[in-house]
């Protein structure tokens, strides 16, 4: 019985596959790659299998040298099945231009193959296409010289130095080298290129310097090595404005440490979390905020994402980080960021002990500021029963207005929180009152589906005919979502079946763009106008021609829709039907007297419209 084949074997094997000139004659596409069924499975696994040879490296390498030559085509056809330098990538690109690949020794590079490097780059530094090459702009990390140092593979680093790669090109992922090396942590790397004149302090990359990237990551080595360079603690700049601040948000302890016993300033700003204490208090970074602290971090510095650092620890519901910041003379009602105050930020993500502890602080209740923007509407967004009512015991308004959801009453309702619903009720809120995106709270229940809410609203008053709001009306809002037990409650309660307003005009429209038949059904035979106009698509025929809905149509032409009304974004039903190329519609209106020669609406005419979208079977059916 033979055993399995050794890494040796596997790796020679997928080479050998890849470098047959048949695989790379003429075209790549599906039909090569059923020929060759392999080639898929040998792009992705050979280097795999070299990167754990234990021995008979010198034959595979061989072979890697001839896949790194583009004159094989080999290496093309390597890249468009599998590009390591973006492994996540799921798909072949057949038809990849070779102009939008990186050079062979950016690969090379990449994976860390020192032969192979040495095999592409003369001894020369003189030569001008050795300097071309080694220095040539390409792929993720932007050069092969950050390529490698992103690896961590020192000796091809320091072959690419000697053959005259520039330590200093910016471009790529890291902005540098060095920033990309510092990164991962790779320490020795980080000598070589210091030793090699580096500028330790350049900026560019998605971390602003190398000492802010080493820094996020925790890595102190590094971030000693690059201090003892003299680079600049308080160099600002990248994601997190400052070494400083990326330490903290990370909690590294011991870099922040380093980071202020090298005179790093504990209230620099700038960065996604305005400060250090704002970004380890969002963290709950407990240690770190206490050290800060301590080196005269201001407490109510005002700036990034949440405003303040008791807002962010508020935010996370670190209650330790929060009571930390309060002794130290937090503001409790300091306003800005997100959330507004720290009060809202704990009552959005229901963090009950840190309400408590802001409220027993006298934080106001009623505050009118940030997203939501209040701590009683945020908590009622969230369905935090608890904080809801120890919010209301401390006398927070039930009617307060403002924010998408206009009033915590609809924000509670649109999620379908019965029992926050029924205590803001009990409280007082307004079952009627008008503000957010659904004008009111039954319009927002009702196209969230929520059937005992919208019962439990009707029962306290709400108005069923009540106008305003995206859908114009509650019964148009459970009609384009097809809740028809909420549609049969809305009519039960005399909701007005023709009433005209919002996105799609009336409840019939809304429904028909739906698709929804039954929902149509009830509304028809409760009294919905079949002509009625109005809304974006003018009327119910039009809308169901645009989606499709055959058998609405057929209905809707069965209760008497004209077939050649005209109006709306599409000017009539024949034109919203071949636009979208449903045939079996636009053969159905024109059995029932459509007029393709109509003109109106976007396109003109339905011919226009189908000819503008090339429906070839639809232009031949509208030509007769």
């Amino acid at each position: 019985m033979r055993s399995a084949p050794t890494n040796t074997e596997i790796a020679q094997i997928c080479l050998v596959y890849l470098l047959e000139p048949a695989l790379s004659r003429g075209l790549l596409d599906e039909a090569k790659l059923e020929e060759f069924p392999l080639a898929r499975f040998a792009a992705i696994h050979w280097f795999h299998h070299y990167a754990n040879l234990e021995e008979g490296k010198t034959a595979i390498e061989k072979l890697m040298s001839k896949l790194f030559k583009v004159e094989t085509k080999a290496f093309v056809t390597w890249i468009r099945l599998h590009d390591m330098d973006c492994p996540w990538k799921k798909y072949v690109d057949y038809e990849r231009p070779i102009a939008d690949m990186a050079l062979p020794l950016y690969y090379a590079a990449l994976l860390g193959l020192e032969t192979v490097v040495n095999s592409i780059l003369p001894t020369d530094t003189r030569d001008a296409n050795s300097s071309n090459t080694v220095n040539a702009q390409g792929g993720l990390f932007g050069n092969a010289l950050q390529a490698a140092s992103f690896g961590g593979y020192k000796r091809v680093v320091q072959i690419l130095l000697d053959r005259g790669a520039d330590v200093n090109a910016h471009y790529g992922e890291y902005g540098n080298a060095l920033q990309a090396a510092s990164f991962r942590g790779h320490e020795k790397v980080v000598q070589v290129l210091l030793d090699r004149g580096v500028d330790a302090n350049a900026q560019g990359g998605y971390y602003g310097n190398a000492l802010q990237a080493a820094s996020f990551r925790g890595h102190e080595k590094v971030v000693q090595v690059l201090l003892d360079r003299g680079v600049d603690a308080n160099a600002q700049g990248g994601y997190y404005g400052n070494a400083l601040q990326a330490a903290s948000f990370g909690g590294h302890e011991k870099v922040v440490q380093m980071l202020l016993d090298r005179s790093a300033d504990a209230n620099a700003q700038g960065g996604r979390y305005g400060n250090a204490l704002h970004a380890a208090s969002l963290e709950g970074h407990e240690r770190i905020v206490q050290m800060l602290l301590d080196r005269g971090a201001n407490v109510n510095a005002q700036g990034g994402r949440y405003g303040n650092a008791l807002q962010a620890a508020s935010y996370g519901g670190y209650e330790k980080a929060v009571q930390m910041l309060l002794d130290q003379g937090a503001d409790v009602n300091a306003q800005g960021g997100k959330h507004g105050d720290a009060l809202q930020a704990a009552s959005s993500g229901g963090h009950e002990k840190v309400v408590q502890m802001l409220l027993d602080r006298n934080a106001d209740v009623n505050t009118q500021s940030g997203f939501y923007p209040s701590a009683l509407q945020a908590a009622s967004h969230g369905g935090h029963e608890r904080v809801v009512q120890m919010l209301l015991g401390r006398g927070a308004d039930a009617n307060a207005q403002g924010g998408d959801w206009g009033n915590a009453l609809q924000a509670a309702t649109f999620r379908g929180y019965e029992k926050v619903v029924q205590m803001l009720l009990d409280r007082g809120a307004d079952a009627n009152a008008y503000g957010g995106i659904y004008g009111n709270a039954l319009q927002a229940a009702s196209h969230g589906g929520h059937e005992r809410v919208v019962q439990m609203l009707l029962d306290r008053g709400a108005d069923a005919n009540a106008q305003g709001g995206y859908y114009g009306s509650a019964l148009q809002a459970a009609s384009l979502e097809g809740h028809e037990r909420i549609v049969q409650v809305l009519l039960d309660r005399e909701s007005d079946v023709n009433a005209q307003g919002g996105e799609y005009g009336n409840a019939l429209q809304a429904a028909s763009v739906g698709g929804h038949q039954m929902v149509a059904q009830l509304l028809l035979d409760r009294g919905a106008d079949v002509k009625a106009q109005g809304g974006r698509l003018s009327n119910a025929l039009q809308a169901a021609a645009l989606r499709g809905h055959g058998n609405l149509v057929q209905m809707l032409l069965d209760r008497g829709a004209d077939v050649n009304a005209q109006g709306g974004e599409y000017g009539n039903a024949l034109q919203a039907a071949s636009l979208e190329g449903h045939q079996n519609v636009v053969q159905m209106l024109l059995d029932r007297g459509a007029d393709g020669n109509s003109e109106g609406g976007e396109y003109g005419n339905a011919l226009q419209a189908a000819s503008r979208e090339g429906l070839e079977k639809a232009v031949q059916m509208l030509l007769g």
